[in-house]
């Protein structure tokens, strides 16, 4: 894993474009689905399949993959597109979000889509399960490691926390867990609904290495990940701080958009901006 170079982090940035217009084009297409979260978490599911992962799209049970598991499900719709972007299965298919028969179903199968590591929907199951494959990663010998992305609300769930116990317990170092720190959640504010703060220093107390970085930087998170996975002895958490809607000028920080997808209408409102930002991009490298 290495810095990136400035050619390189445009590729990604515009590959994160790519993403979240994908994202746009599969919620219009469902008629339903989470467009704030998906879209925010465009540039960690971007830098981890095109920087930061261990992965062939070609050998999805290659033993010595790392593995990654998405926790909050229903934010499905950005996995779906970066792996779609990166060769997982043709873009087009992004369309079938959510139809009946459909490989991408509102929240991750693994039965359905192969290339997943888990099934995931319940919240606050997804550290539990990506604790388990880090032990036995260690059990085997493995130099693989485990990825799981969380969303902040679910850190009101007890089980998130028993696995937090588990990990350090076992000083899990091939595990990384990644919180995308929006602050929202369908009701609301996170920290009005049962605040989380301070959540770094939760973490510390129970034994962690504790990174903290813009999560719509892609430059900045993969800066921030390097780090992370050279810390050794203890598992490690990347909050990554993040704009619920982010490339979407009305979603952004609106929690309402949280569980509901755009309309024809705001869906090509968002598909222009988005398309502006990437020419934009190439335009100034």
């Amino acid at each position: 894993m290495h810095t990136l170079t400035p050619s390189a982090l445009t590729e990604l940035q515009v590959k994160a474009n790519d993403v979240r217009q994908g994202i746009i084009r599969s919620l219009l297409a469902a008629g339903s689905g989470h467009s704030a979260g998906s879209l925010d978490m465009a540039d960690v599911f971007t830098a981890l399949y095109g920087h930061l992962m261990r992965h062939d799209p070609d050998r999805i049970d290659w033993p010595d993959r790392d593995r990654l598991l998405l926790s909050c499900g229903h934010i499905a719709p950005v996995r779906y597109a970066a792996m779609a972007n990166f060769g997982y299965f043709p873009v087009e298919e992004l369309l079938t979000l959510r139809k009946f028969g459909s490989r991408l179903q509102g929240h991750p199968e693994r039965v359905k889509l192969p290339a997943l590591e888990s099934t995931s929907g319940p919240l606050g199951e997804g550290l539990a399960q990506a604790t388990g494959m880090a032990l036995g990663g260690k059990m085997d010998a493995k130099d693989y490691r485990v990825w799981v992305v969380t969303s902040d609300a679910e850190h009101q769930c007890g089980l998130h926390w028993e696995a937090v116990m588990t990990a350090a317990k076992f000083e899990l170092d091939n595990l990384t867990c990644i919180v995308d720190r929006n602050f929202i959640q369908i009701d609301g504010s996170t920290e009005s609904v049962m605040p989380l703060e301070p959540l770094a220093e939760k973490y510390r107390a129970f034994n962690w290495h504790v990174f903290e970085c813009d999560g719509n930087d892609i430059g900045a998170f993969v800066a921030t990940a390097c780090e992370a996975t050279a810390a050794r002895g203890r598992p490690q958490v990347i909050i990554a701080h993040t704009v619920p809607g982010k490339g979407v000028s009305y979603m952004e920080g609106d929690y309402t958009w949280h569980g509901k997808p755009p309309n024809a209408e705001q869906a090509a409102q968002a598909l222009r901006e988005l398309q502006d930002a990437r020419e934009r991009l190439l335009a100034d490298a």
